[in-house]
């Protein structure tokens, strides 16, 4: 197939379609977004495994965690265990503005790297998942500032971006030193702290039906987990994008200030992700101490799915 235009030695195809219903956008809006902010967005993929979400005309998003045997040998590659599916995954690795604009051809719409880099993890985080709500996103801000006061009255300090959805996340970096466990633990912790800051906004429920329409503090993003990228765009309507923004102007903005569209012109020469974030910071024993003693979300969730199940069925 001729290709409409050459980036960077990249063959772009296609580039007048639609990109996905809803979006109001063609694929080239996604190739000159991506383009225009290369620059900020591959530091938040550089080294990390990475998995996008898809779309093809016609076809339902898919998320694609193998890089497919067809692509260029330039576009650099790990292979890792999963543990979750039981086998061996060879992730790409976004290392430059050529295989972004690969990926972009390929109609990848959203970016999500693995939380690591190499081996070792860089960040805690913290994802706000607020309910169905006509306030969703201000109730999701309010549990961000739960977050932040948390994380303040333990000495840290963290960045704010929105999700491109409804939600809020948080970053808090971390020394190269911290363990993957400890890391985990200290998550688990801080959400548990700013849930009791405020139980009747927040809840650390893993259950959906047991958060009783409260903002979901979702700590189990530690580990093997993703969180869509700084600058990523997400499969939405308008194809909004996940946007850092000042703690000081959290409460003053919503997900569909920033689009595909909107966002170069907002950034300007900015790189405000790399501007907000603070230095990385060790983890307090205590709030590590603390956080060992606090169940595993998920772990919990599977055992009390099991004992609710066996109630129901000795009814």
């Amino acid at each position: 197939m001729a290709a409409d235009e050459t980036r960077d030695g990249v063959a772009l195809s296609n580039l007048d379609q639609p990109l996905f219903d809803g979006a109001e956008a063609t694929k080239r809006d996604l190739v000159d977004y991506l383009d225009a902010v290369h620059d900020r967005i591959i530091p938040a993929l550089r080294e990390r495994p990475l998995s996008v979400i898809r779309v093809r005309p016609g076809q339902q998003p898919f998320m694609q965690k193998n890089l497919p045997k067809y692509a260029p040998d330039w576009v650099k590659s790990v292979s890792l265990w999963a543990e979750a599916s039981r086998r061996q995954v060879t992730y790409a690795l976004c290392e430059d503005r050529k295989t972004l604009l690969w990926f972009a051809n390929q109609r990848a719409v959203e970016y999500h790297p693995a939380l690591y880099a190499g081996d070792k993890p860089t960040h805690l985080i913290l994802d706000l998942d607020p309910p169905e709500h006509d306030d969703s996103f201000l109730l999701a801000v309010r549990g961000a500032f739960l977050v932040r006061q948390a994380l303040e009255e333990a000495g840290l300090a963290g960045a704010v971006k929105t999700s491109g959805a409804k939600g809020v996340h948080v970053f808090v970096p971390v020394t190269g030193d911290t363990g993957m466990e400890d890391l985990a633990a200290a998550t688990r912790a801080v959400a548990a702290r700013a849930e009791r800051i405020d139980p009747a906004l927040a809840t650390t429920a893993f259950i959906r039906e047991d958060r009783e329409g409260k903002v979901f503090l979702d700590s189990t993003r530690a580990g093997g987990a993703t969180v869509v990228a700084a600058y990523s765009p997400r499969i939405r309507p308008g194809v909004p994008v996940s946007f850092p923004v000042a703690w000081a102007d959290l409460d003053r903005v919503a997900p569909r200030d920033f689009t595909l569209r909107t966002a170069p012109g907002l950034l300007g020469g900015a790189d405000p992700w790399g501007e907000h974030m603070p230095a990385p910071q060790r983890l307090p024993a205590d709030l590590v101490e603390e956080g060992h003693t606090i169940p595993v979300a998920r772990v919990q969730a599977m055992h009390e799915g099991k004992r609710r199940a066996r109630a129901r069925r000795e009814k």
